[in-house]
């Protein structure tokens, strides 16, 4: 089963439980964290790459915990023609999907590493970097 990707969002009072041990021991399931911001006492975000045959259990008990969840519906998609290849998208983006490829000096994308957390949308001063629904 190919891994979904999905959006947590922890209330408060819960963002400092071990929730996310729970659907890897309890539903044997396997777990890629590709962005966090959980604070105790605070709200929190996750994006998760989600695989295992027990993913729908999984996601149910997140809801029944009080987990928002969401399927990681948007992408981030880079328009070749605006782009200019002068790295202010590679200098923000937490994972890399964003990088120069060496020695050609080109940025290059790799779109199964985007989180969409949009940092590059914001710093493209060209305008390349699009979010799709």
């Amino acid at each position: 089963m190919a891994p979904s990707k999905v959006v947590l969002r922890f209330p408060a009072a819960i963002a400092d439980k071990p929730i996310i041990y729970r659907l890897v021991k309890d539903f044997d399931l396997m777990i890629n964290i590709l962005k966090a911001n959980i604070n105790p006492h605070k709200e929190g975000m996750m994006v998760l790459e989600v695989s295992g045959a027990r993913v729908e259990e999984g996601i149910d008990y997140l809801k029944r915990q009080g987990v928002g969840v969401q399927p990681l519906t948007e992408e981030i998609i880079r328009n070749e023609e605006r782009c200019t290849h002068c790295g202010a998208c590679t200098a923000i983006c937490p994972t890399g999907a964003l990088h120069f490829e060496r020695p050609s000096m080109l940025v290059r994308f790799d779109g199964e590493a985007c989180v969409v957390c949009q940092l590059c949308v914001r710093a493209c001063p060209m305008k390349a970097m699009e979010v799709r629904f």
